[in-house]
């Protein structure tokens, strides 16, 4: 990447890293603790396996998650947010919180009309982040 397309904003770097329908679903997801591949794909149903294998690839690139290859038969992979990745928990945190005090009336009115988002909305409602 050039330095030139780096943006100086937090907020933008933030958007650069979990940009995407996926992206914070699987940082969510791996907030609860390191996650094989399948256990990863189980809990976000619909992701395609070449979406998340993606995904993964962008995240550890970027350092926000350590992949894990354990030398055995069958083998294992582990993936698991590095220390930069755990770095968003309070980020999830405020984003939890501000999300439980919308009213549910707010939800109603933006209800979406495609397929992705209701799928995306339908997943996150099984939200294993919980407050600590």
């Amino acid at each position: 990447m050039e330095t030139s397309k780096i943006p100086c904003c937090g907020v933008a770097r933030f958007f650069q890293l979990l940009e995407g329908p996926w992206a914070s679903l699987i940082v969510r997801e791996l907030l609860a603790g390191p996650r094989r591949f399948t256990e990863l794909r189980q809990a976000l149903q619909g992701i395609s396996a070449h979406t998340l294998t993606s995904r993964l690839r962008q995240f550890e690139a970027s350092g926000l998650v350590v992949r894990t290859a354990y030398a055995q038969t069958p083998p294992r992979v582990v993936y698991e947010l590095t220390p930069l990745g755990e770095g968003l928990r309070g980020v999830f945190d405020a984003l939890r919180e501000w999300g439980e005090s919308v009213p549910v009336e707010a939800l109603a009115v933006t209800q979406p009309k495609d397929g992705v988002a209701m799928s995306m909305r339908e997943i996150a409602a099984g939200c294993p982040f919980t407050k600590s």
